[in-house]
């Protein structure tokens, strides 16, 4: 167990900057490629850092990540490329590296710090390479944005 777990970090590292993962337990199966970390899960990676009560983590056959799905009391801050930065909360968020995209589902409270804005609804889609997002409330109620609108004063006034 020790030695996959090793394994795992060090399959980990070499695909992107350190990844470090603090949890109260781990378990791994390097055949199908799944790592389970349970209560108190902490992940920080460069400036990134994910909070949850599981995290699961997929990878494939080289153990590069495919994706982390992290479930139960989700905070997460991340910081893109461009320099947005966002704080925010959910019950559950998927992560996949490939793609650079971030899935938040349930009770999602999203705020981009560098912009004051923020979105709350019932799932959110962040495509950080690309800069777009889209989100969706729950049945019984809407997606709610909250961003400061400058006041210009018209020409001539």
């Amino acid at each position: 167990m020790r030695a996959t777990y090793l394994l795992f970090f060090l399959a980990l590292s070499l695909y992107s900057q350190e990844l470090k993962i603090k949890a109260d337990s781990f378990a791994a199966d390097e055949k199908s490629g799944v790592s389970i970390f349970t209560g108190s899960v902490n992940i920080l990676r460069s400036n990134d850092e994910l909070n949850a009560t599981e995290v699961t983590v997929y990878t494939d056959s080289n153990h590069k990540p495919l994706k982390f799905v992290a479930v139960g009391n989700v905070s997460f801050h991340i910081e893109t490329k461009s320099g947005s930065v966002y704080n925010g909360v959910s019950q559950k968020a998927i992560y996949i590296p490939e793609k650079k995209e971030y899935q938040f589902f349930k009770n999602v409270h999203l705020k981009q710090l560098d912009e004051n804005k923020e979105i709350i609804g019932e799932e959110v889609v962040l495509k950080a390479t690309e800069g777009k997002a889209h989100a969706k409330g729950k049945k019984d109620g809407p997606v709610i944005m909250i961003f400061n609108v400058e006041n210009q004063e018209e020409e001539g006034q």
